[in-house]
C-alpha cells in the first residue's frame, strides 16, 4: 500500500511524505518529554509565555514530510551532519537516500524520512505561512529547514514575542549579558534591600544577627465580620507549606492563635502550637465553599464579594516567611534550618512599609507602570469576575513594594540603548510578572510559588504569595531566572540542537551550523487582510479553538506592562488592550456565538486557499472533542475549496474512540485545494470507505505498533478524505448529504468496519466478472456468512464459475418471491430485486413501495443504479435524477 492519499498522479499534484505515512509514534515518544520540559529540548520557546504551544518536534517532523514531495531532486536539497556542517556520507547517509527516502515513506513504514529528522536538512525555495502564529513555533521550525517564512497574528504580544524568538539566531548573547549586568549595578541592590529578614538562626537580642534573603512573602485577606465586627483572615485552610528535607514527613502550618508558624505531623488532625499549646485543626479555616467567609467568634457567614463591597476592599496581613541563609549554609546548619518558613518579625513588617513610603514619593515611576484600567469581558467580568473582588486597574493586582520594584527594574531596561537588547530585558520581565503578583498563591504540597497562567484565569487568591523579584539563588519566577530562560533561548536559536529517542534513550546532536530565523517575516494584524494569492508551498498552522481561552483578554495582563516601553516603537501597541472583536474566537461577552466563529474560520480558510500554491499543501493541527466539532471542520474545509488528505494523533489516549465514547485529543490534519468534485452515492462511498479501511488496517497492525485509538484517527482521515473528493455531491435518497451527516455516517462506519450483505453484493456487482476469491475476501471483512448468501441464492458456483444472482437470475428471483410473498421479512435488496421484476413486467409497484422503507430502497437503488450503469433502479423509487448525478463518467 502507498499510503493515505490515492490516485495523486491522477489528481496533477505531487505526492508528500506526511500523506502516505507520518512515524506518530517517533514524534510521541519525543512530545511528551518536551512538553514537560521545553527548557532542555527547545530552550528558545521559554523566552515568554505564550499559550497552547505545540511540541517543536510535532512542527519539525510535519515541516520535514510537507517541503519535501516526489518531485524533489538532488538540486532542491542539502543535507549537513550536524556539527562540522559536513555534507552526510560518512555515516551512511546521503543526497540520495533523502530522495529515496521520499518515495519509500508509506503508512506502514513511515521511518525511512524520520532517519534524517536529527540532521540538517535544508530545502531550496519554499515559502510557508502561518496565518495565526500564536508563540511562532511553526516558522521557527520551518525556519530551520531554510523555508522563507511569513506569520501573521492579531495579537500584539504573540507577534512581539514570535518576533524576538525569530530574531535571536542574530543576536549576540554577549550584548546580552553586559546589558543584564549594566541593569544589575543599577537596580539590583535597591529591590533586594526589601527582600531581607532576620534570620531565625541567629541571636539577635544580643547584637550577633544577620539577615537572610527573603524567597516569598505571605499574605492573607481580611475582612470584618459583618455581625461582630471581628477581623477574619480568609484561610481556607492553615497550611502554610509542606515539611522538607529533614523534616519532609511533617507539615508548616500557622497558629492562628500566636501567629508562629509550626511543624506537625498530620495538618488534617487535631495539632497544638509548639510555642502557645494552642489545639487546632489546621485543616478547618474561615473559608468555605461558595466564596463565603465564617467568623470563627460569633459564627457569621456572609459571601466574600458581598463584604468586600461592603467593607470597599479588604485588608492585607503578612502572616509568614520563606526565607534562605546563604551565611547559615556555609556554617553548615542543616538543610532545614538554613532554608524554611518563619514568622515575620517586626523587621518584616516596617520594611515593607519603608518600600511602601518610597513607592509613594517616587512619582518619577509612575510612567513605568500601567495607567489603564482593566477591560471588562469574559475572563475577568464572566468566567472570573475580578471586578467583584475589588480590582479596578492592572496595578491593583500588585503591592507597593512589587509595584516600586517592578518600576524601578523597567526604567533600568528602558535606559539600555541597544533596542533589541532592551527587549529581551523586557521579556524577561513581564514573562516573571506571571509569578510577581499579588493575583498568585503559593502551592503548600509542592512548596513554591504559583504562576498566574497556570489556570488561564485571574482567580484573585484569598492568601497571595509575594515574590522576590530580582530573585536570590532559589525560588521561582524570579527576574534572574526568566533572564536566564532568555539568555538561553538565544544561545539555541543561533546554534540549536535536536534530542530523540533511540531505542528509547535519549539522544542530543552536535550544534547545528544554521540558526533558527534566517528568511523570516512576520506581521501583526488580521490574517484576513493577506492578499497573496498563489505564494506559499506550505500553510502550517494551529489555529484557534471556537471555545478554547481568550486570548486577546488573558494577554493584556502583559500588554499593558509591553505597551510602557514599546507604544513609541510599534504600531500594535497603541491601543488600551489588545484586539477583541477582531478575534476569530467566540466571546460571549462580545456576543460572538459560535456561529460567528464557523463564518469566520470559512473567511480564514478561503484566504488560506487563496494564499496558497495550486499544489500546495495546508496542515494544522486541531482540537476535537466531539463528533459535532468534526462535522463543522469538515464542511468548512470542503465548503473553502480543501479536500482532507490524511489526519494522525497527537500524544493521546484514545482507545476510547473505537468504543464510540465522546473523547477529547489533538490531531494533524492535512488538506489540500482542489476544484475536482464527482459525484456518487452514500452507498458507494460507504463501500470505497470500508475497503480502504481495511487496507489501512491490515497494514498498520501488521507493520505498527499502534493504539487502537490511534489507528481510528488515521482511519478517519482515510474516510474524510474519501468523502471530502465528493463533497456536496454525495446523494442518499435523492438528496444530498451534508458533511456533519457524513461525519456521523463515518463514525459508524470505523467504529462496525464491518461490510453488510448489501455492500458485499454491490463491490461483487461493481467488479463485472466476480470469483469466488473475490467474494472470500469480502467476507472475511463481514458480518455476512457464505452460507446465507447461499441460501438467498446470491452467489453459487457452476462448476468452476462462479454466478452471481442479479434480479434476473431465476434462482434469484424464486428466492425473492418466495420471501416478498411468504411469511418472511424480505431484506432491503430483496425488496429491490422484487421490484425491478415487476417493473420489467409491466406490473405496478406502487403498493409495495408504500408498504416498504422507501428511504432505504431509494439509497440501495442510487447504488445499484450507478454499479450496473443502469437508471432504471431510479426510475423503481421514483427518484427525478440521471446517472450523471451519482457518478464521474
Amino acid at each position: 500500500m502507498s499510503g493515505q492519499l490515492p490516485d495523486e498522479e491522477g489528481r496533477g499534484r505531487p505526492r508528500l511524505p506526511i500523506e502516505a505515512g507520518f512515524p506518530i509514534e517517533r514524534i510521541n515518544e519525543i512530545a511528551e518529554k518536551e512538553s514537560r520540559a521545553k527548557q532542555h529540548y527547545r530552550p528558545v520557546y521559554t523566552i515568554h509565555k505564550w499559550w497552547a504551544r505545540r511540541p517543536g518536534c510535532l512542527f519539525r517532523a510535519i515541516s520535514l514530510y510537507s517541503l519535501l514531495d516526489d518531485t524533489t531532486d538532488l538540486s532542491d536539497v542539502s543535507v549537513y551532519e550536524p556539527g562540522e556542517n559536513q555534507t552526510l556520507g560518512a555515516n551512511g547517509l546521503s543526497k540520495e537516500d533523502l530522495i529515496s527516502a521520499i518515495g519509500e515513506t508509506s503508512i506502514e513504514n513511515p521511518e525511512p524520512l524520520w532517519d534524517f529528522y536529527p540532521k540538517d536538512v535544508r530545502i531550496e525555495n519554499k515559502k510557508v505561512l502561518d496565518p495565526f502564529m500564536g508563540g511562532g513555533t511553526s516558522l521557527v521550525e520551518a525556519s530551520r529547514f531554510g523555508a522563507e517564512t511569513v506569520g501573521y497574528d492579531l495579537n500584539p504580544v504573540a507577534w512581539f514575542v514570535t518576533k524576538k524568538e525569530l530574531e535571536a539566531g542574530q543576536t549576540d548573547p554577549e550584548k546580552l549579558q553586559a546589558a543584564f549586568e549594566e541593569v544589575k549595578d543599577d537596580v539590583a541592590d535597591e529591590i533586594t534591600q526589601y527582600y531581607r529578614t532576620p534570620c531565625p538562626n541567629a541571636d539577635h537580642e544580643h547584637g550577633e544577627g544577620h539577615d537572610a534573603d527573603v524567597m516569598y512573602n505571605f499574605w492573607v485577606k481580611e475582612l470584618d465580620c459583618v455581625s461582630c465586627g471581628h477581623t477574619v483572615p480568609l484561610f481556607k485552610d492553615y497550611r502554610v507549606a509542606k515539611g522538607r528535607y529533614e523534616n519532609d514527613d511533617q507539615y508548616n502550618v500557622l497558629c492562628p492563635d500566636c501567629g508562629a508558624v509550626t511543624l506537625v505531623d498530620d495538618w488534617q488532625s487535631e495539632s497544638s502550637c509548639t510555642e502557645c499549646s494552642h489545639e487546632w485543626v489546621p485543616k478547618e479555616g474561615n473559608v468555605s465553599r461558595g466564596g463565603y467567609y465564617n467568623c470563627p467568634e460569633c459564627g457569621q457567614k456572609e459571601s466574600i464579594t458581598d463584604g468586600i463591597e461592603e467593607q470597599d476592599g479588604y485588608d492585607l496581613r503578612l502572616y509568614a516567611v520563606e526565607y534562605y541563609c546563604e551565611e547559615c549554609e556555609g556554617e553548615g546548619l542543616q538543610k532545614s534550618k538554613y532554608k524554611g518558613y518563619k514568622q515575620p518579625s517586626p523587621a518584616d513588617k516596617t520594611l515593607f512599609e519603608e518600600a511602601k513610603r518610597e513607592w509613594e514619593a517616587r512619582t518619577d515611576l509612575r510612567e513605568y507602570v500601567p495607567d489603564e484600567e482593566i477591560p471588562p469581558g469574559h475572563m475577568t467580568s464572566e468566567r472570573n469576575p475580578v471586578f467583584d473582588h475589588g480590582y479596578k486597574t492592572w496595578t491593583d493586582m500588585f503591592n507597593e513594594r512589587q509595584l516600586l520594584s517592578i518600576s524601578k527594574l523597567l526604567q533600568a531596561i528602558d535606559q539600555i540603548s541597544d533596542q533589541n537588547i532592551s527587549e529581551y530585558l523586557l521579556l524577561a520581565l513581564t514573562d516573571s510578572l506571571r509569578y510577581n503578583t499579588m493575583m498568585v498563591g503559593y502551592h503548600q504540597s509542592r512548596n513554591h510559588i504559583d504562576n498566574l497562567t497556570r489556570t488561564n484565569s485571574f482567580d484573585p487568591p484569598m492568601y497571595p504569595a509575594e515574590n522576590n523579584l530580582w530573585g536570590i539563588e532559589h525560588g521561582s519566577g524570579t527576574f534572574t531566572a526568566m533572564y536566564d530562560q532568555v539568555k538561553s533561548g538565544i544561545e539555541f536559536a543561533r546554534n540549536p540542537t535536536e534530542r530523540y529517542l533511540t531505542d528509547g534513550k535519549k539522544v542530543e546532536t552536535p550544534e547545528f551550523a544554521q540558526p533558527i530565523g534566517q528568511n523570516s517575516e512576520i506581521h501583526q494584524g488580521d490574517m484576513r487582510t493577506i492578499e497573496d494569492e498563489n505564494e506559499y508551498d506550505l500553510v502550517l498552522t494551529d489555529p484557534p479553538y471556537y471555545d478554547n481561552i481568550i486570548y486577546s483578554e488573558v494577554s493584556d495582563y502583559f500588554y499593558v506592562w509591553q505597551k510602557i516601553l514599546l507604544e513609541d516603537e510599534y504600531e500594535g501597541f497603541g491601543q488600551d488592550h489588545t484586539p477583541r472583536a477582531e478575534s476569530i474566537v467566540t466571546n460571549p461577552y462580545l456576543g460572538k456565538t459560535a456561529e460567528d466563529f464557523e463564518h469566520e474560520m470559512g473567511q480564514a480558510l478561503e484566504v488560506i486557499n487563496r494564499a496558497l500554491k495550486d499544489d500546495g499543501t495546508l496542515a494544522f493541527t486541531y482540537h476535537h472533542s466531539d463528533e459535532e466539532s468534526w462535522g463543522e471542520l469538515l464542511e468548512s474545509l470542503s465548503n473553502t475549496g480543501f479536500e482532507v488528505t490524511a489526519t494522525y494523533p497527537i500524544n493521546s489516549d484514545l482507545n476510547k474512540f473505537i468504543g464510540g465514547e465522546a473523547v477529547s485529543f489533538d490531531i494533524v490534519i492535512v488538506a489540500r485545494p482542489t476544484d475536482d468534485r464527482t459525484p456518487i452515492s452514500w452507498r458507494d462511498l460507504r463501500i470505497k470507505t470500508l475497503n480502504k479501511l481495511d487496507e489501512i488496517q491490515s497494514g498498520l497492525e501488521e507493520h505498527r505498533e499502534l493504539t487502537e485509538g490511534d489507528i481510528g484517527v488515521i482511519e478517519m482521515g482515510a474516510c474524510f478524505a474519501e468523502y471530502s473528493k465528493h463533497h456536496g455531491e454525495v446523494r442518499r435518497r435523492g438528496e444530498i448529504m451534508t458533511a456533519k451527516e457524513a461525519v456521523q455516517e463515518i463514525y459508524g462506519i470505523i467504529q462496525n468496519n464491518a461490510l453488510g450483505e448489501q455492500d458485499i453484493f454491490l463491490d461483487l456487482l461493481k467488479s463485472g466478472s466476480p470469483g469466488y476469491n473475490d467474494l472470500n475476501k469480502l467476507l472475511r471483512r463481514s458480518d455476512a456468512s457464505e452460507e446465507e448468501l447461499r441460501e438467498k441464492k446470491l452467489f453459487r458456483m457452476e462448476g468452476s464459475s462462479f454466478v452471481l444472482g442479479d434480479w434476473n437470475d431465476e434462482q434469484r428471483q424464486a428466492y425473492v418471491q418466495n420471501a416478498v410473498e411468504g411469511d418472511g421479512e424480505p431484506s432491503t435488496l430483496d425488496q429491490a430485486h422484487y421490484l425491478r421484476y415487476r417493473y420489467e413486467q409491466g406490473k405496478s409497484t406502487a403498493e409495495y413501495l408504500d408498504r416498504w422503507d422507501r428511504d432505504a430502497l431509494a439509497e440501495l437503488c442510487e447504488s445499484l443504479a450507478a454499479a450496473t450503469d443502469d437508471e432504471t433502479y431510479l426510475k423503481l423509487v421514483n427518484l427525478d435524477l440521471s446517472l450523471s448525478d451519482y457518478t464521474e463518467d
